[in-house]
């Protein structure tokens, strides 16, 4: 007999109850409780259920709740083979099989779990399955009297590995209750260690079939059908990103989530300032969550699918509370295994919320792999072409793939899938994962970023895009077309074959120049990759890109939606503003998302943030713009930047904008700068500083630094009288050079006199540079052109300009060349560039 461990905890209502002194029970062969295996029992409990022991022993006094239960180990399921006479039979023919012929596997696959199925468990197996079972309904007497409701889940003893992950191999049972649907349930999970999926997942990852046996958790029901349940991530499962916990979340049963049968709600939480005291929610999307996994009353299944109700549609699954008490357990659960392994270990966790007692539970947890061991390359995407749209949805990893159509409705269709094809399907399911690894990308009409298609994508590495809602319907088999995640958190599928550059670069390779270099940087879906590049943080985030893709409102028409003349134009931006009480708070709300992914992305390094600088023309575009816009003849001059901040057609506008920075600092993001753009007189800037002052945002507060564009040649010339108002300058070469030349910056016919590098903007910047240094306070560029000309930016370390931000694909030639150039004489000019620097005027 194998040997057993027992343990002294005695079973109680509270599935969390802490372990009390109690007369040891007698060892139960082939049966191991939760609280008596770790992370060490794998081999006799396989990776799921010595997580579990491992949570219920050592989380469980932190206050991280687990239901309780008990494992049925790896050697039962060896003697339930070898009684059924079915080793070493069973691994012969996997020998033999070819798994990349899908029919044979198949076939295959489908008898030995019949046949495994079919067999009775041995005596002992049950006899010690049964004993547990009433021991852990609190009924130790009679068969069956009160017996409880369970979760039967597989664990394979090879599962969850640093490098692999055996998540969705096996099968797991929900709401199983009574002795006889419990023996049925084991014997069903101990099959499911030869679905076709499994089969060929060892095979690739080098595991011989005979070395992995099953082992068997049974564990206290949570009841999240009448309640919630999600999955987390402890970094951001697209990039890598490890400050932020990733939290989603649906109505029911979990398996709806992990199935990708719904697209759930997502949450994402800052860890580091969350761990220091702080409430910092980046961000709250509601999901479709369309259906719900629920308990069945009667019948053969324990569990049936039902609608969900409009109004719990539209509205968040989990409160700020919840998701902060879920995030925090996760940095605990994360922290714990991390010093287990000795190195940095992000988990994959599944969370449940009883729906009676509204208590939060974690139910699984596991090493995440897909970005355990991956290099920190740095890869991007770059579009050289374009084509009609045909579905979007959420993007899943940053790649691009192309290929054609094949809609897939059923695993009953895969035979006909050819590799290097779009597999299009309402959802997957794990049983597919043999064809998969073969396409090009995946897209599907259901799902999340946490469902069955994303994860196994990413561990392959192949784009998908989740949850279009319609791909199955608009997309047609041989169709050529081009999969691309790589624009941002929308997945966009085009028509045809779209031309994509891809370039990859190692970030540690990169030189560190004498110069710190920042980036220019507009959608907040790219700022956790892009954190990666060795930046000294984000010189200039505009806010303009976030007003018009991610808000599309104009903020006027927020703040007064009843004084447009359109009622539908009034209509659709209530319609835009879904869940919030009014479009003024949608406003703001997607403002400070925005504002905090980026700052999240790049904490601590500083996020400077430019005020909106839309022009009349660009501001009346907007939804329900129009009525709030003046027409004027050159707006490039006109009502813009600072001049309407404190003007009373735009002063409660300009009030949201503030309220939004306001509120992502109040997360503990105080690396959030921000900076006044095109602000013409020193008393204008006087104004625009009073009026944050009334919105909140007054400079030196809590640390708040206001910077200047330096952009208009008299912000040059009055450097002097402006430096004691802000802490710092931002030249903007694009309106400076247009101001210096007096040419319209947008004008074809005047390209070829528009110019950075004119010697007169030169001289204007060498004065701005001189006189910042002179007061005291440091000034950067964020303009275009040193991302265009790196010679340019050549001249700018030259002057000892403070820092250079750039766009991101400039930032590693630019960080080359400057590198390279610390090792010229001192002062030299730059390689194939004439020195056309005049002397500074002024000083």
């Amino acid at each position: 007999m194998p040997p057993t461990l027992t343990s002294t905890r005695r079973p109680t209502d509270d599935a969390t109850a802490p372990a009390a002194p109690a007369t040891p029970a007698a060892p139960l062969p082939y049966v191991l409780r939760f609280d008596a295996i770790d992370l060490a029992s794998l081999p006799l409990v396989g990776g799921k259920n010595a997580s579990l022991g491992e949570l219920l022993r050592n989380l469980t006094p932190l206050g991280v709740r687990v239901p309780d239960g008990f494992a049925l180990t790896a050697d039962a399921f060896r003697l339930h083979l070898q009684e059924a006479g079915l080793t070493p039979g069973i691994y012969e023919e996997l020998e033999r099989l070819d798994a990349h012929d899908l029919p044979a596997l198949a076939a295959t696959a489908r008898a030995i779990r019949e046949r495994i199925a079919a067999a009775p468990l041995p005596a002992a197996v049950r006899d010690a399955l049964l004993a547990a079972y009433r021991e852990l309904s609190g009924a130790a007497g009679a068969a069956g009297a009160a017996a409880i409701d369970v979760a039967v889940r597989s664990s394979a003893t090879a599962e969850d590995l640093p490098t692999a992950s055996f998540a969705g191999q096996q099968e797991s049972y929900l709401n199983v209750r009574g002795e006889e649907a419990l023996d049925r349930a084991v014997r069903d999970c101990f099959a499911s260690l030869y679905t076709d999926r499994a089969i060929v997942y060892r095979r690739e990852r080098g595991f011989r079939h005979a070395d992995v046996a099953l082992s068997v958790g049974v564990q206290r029901m949570v009841r999240s059908d009448l309640g919630s349940a999600g999955v987390i991530f402890t970094l951001d499962p697209e990039t890598g990103f490890r400050d932020v916990v990733v939290v989603s979340a649906a109505w029911g049963l979990g398996e709806t989530v992990v199935k990708g049968r719904v697209r759930p709600d997502e949450y994402l939480v800052h860890k580091p300032t969350l761990a220091a005291g702080y409430r910092p929610i980046l961000r709250r999307e509601v999901g479709t969550k369309a259906v719900k996994l629920v308990y069945a009353e009667g019948g053969s299944r324990p569990v049936r699918e039902e609608r969900v109700a409009d109004a719990d549609r539209r509205r968040l699954v989990l409160d700020d509370d919840a998701v902060l008490t879920l995030a925090r357990w996760a940095m605990l659960i994360e922290q714990h295994y991390a010093a287990r392994a000795g190195r940095p270990t992000p988990m994959d966790i599944e969370w449940a919320r009883d729906g009676r007692t509204d208590e939060l539970f974690v139910v699984q947890a596991r090493p995440e792999t897909v970005h355990a061991d991956r290099a920190p390359r740095f890869e991007t995407w770059h579009r050289r072409g374009t084509g009609p749209v045909l579905v979007t949805g959420q993007s899943v990893g940053t790649r691009v793939g192309q290929g054609g159509v094949r809609v897939v409705h059923s695993a009953a269709e895969l035979p006909a899938f050819r590799p290097g094809e779009v597999l299009v399907a309402p959802m997957t399911d794990p049983d597919w994962e043999p064809v998969l690894k073969r396409a090009a990308a995946v897209v599907t009409d259901e799902g999340g970023r946490t469902c069955h298609a994303a994860i196994v994508s990413r561990e392959l590495g192949i784009p998908c895009v989740v949850g279009t809602g319609a791909a199955t319907r608009l997309l047609h088999d041989g169709q050529a077309v081009t999969v691309s995640c790589a624009e941002g958190e929308r997945g966009l599928v085009y028509e045809g074959r779209v031309p994509f550059q891809r370039t990859e670069l190692d970030p540690a390779t990169l030189p560190l120049p004498r110069v710190p270099l920042m980036l220019n940087l507009a959608n907040p879906d790219v700022a956790f990759a892009l954190a990666r590049l060795p930046a000294a943080g984000v010189g200039l985030m505009r806010l303009e890109f976030v007003i018009s893709t991610w808000i599309g409102v104009h903020p006027m028409a927020a703040l007064h939606p009843e004084r447009l003349h359109d009622p539908a134009v009034a209509a659709a931006i209530h319609e835009r503003a879904g869940r919030f009480a009014t479009p003024a708070a949608f406003f703001v709300d997607r403002l400070a998302t925005a504002i905090a992914l980026m700052a999240a992305a790049f904490h601590p390094r500083p996020v400077i943030v430019r005020f909106s600088d839309f022009k009349t023309n660009e501001y009346a575009g907007l939804l329900g713009g129009e009525p709030f816009e003046p027409l004027e003849a050159n707006p490039m001059i006109g009502f813009r930047g600072a001049s309407r901040y404190y003007d009373d057609r735009y002063r409660e506008a300009f009030g949201l904008e503030c309220e939004a920075i306001a509120r992502v600092r109040a997360m503990g993001l105080g690396n959030v700068k921000v900076m006044i753009p095109f602000c013409r007189t020193v008393a204008e800037a006087r104004k625009v500083l009073a009026e944050m002052a009334a919105h909140g945002l007054e400079r030196g507060r809590d640390g708040l630094e206001v910077y200047l564009m330096c952009e208009i040649p008299n912000n040059v010339v009055l450097a002097d009288q402006f430096a004691p108002l802000v802490d710092g300058y931002s030249i903007g070469s694009n309106d400076l050079t247009q101001l210096a030349l007096g040419v319209d910056r947008d004008s074809e016919l005047l390209a070829h006199v528009f110019d950075e590098r004119d010697p007169g903007v030169e001289r204007l910047i060498s004065l701005a540079v001189e006189t910042a240094h002179f007061a005291g306070i440091p000034i950067g560029i964020c303009g275009q052109a040193p991302s265009d000309y790196p010679e340019f930016a050549e001249f700018l370390a030259d002057l000892g300009i403070d820092s250079i931000s750039l766009n991101p694909d400039s930032l590693p030639a630019v960080a080359t060349r400057l590198a390279r150039r610390m090792q010229a004489p001192d002062g030299a000019p730059a390689p194939g560039r004439p020195d056309t620097r005049a002397p500074v005027f002024g000083t």
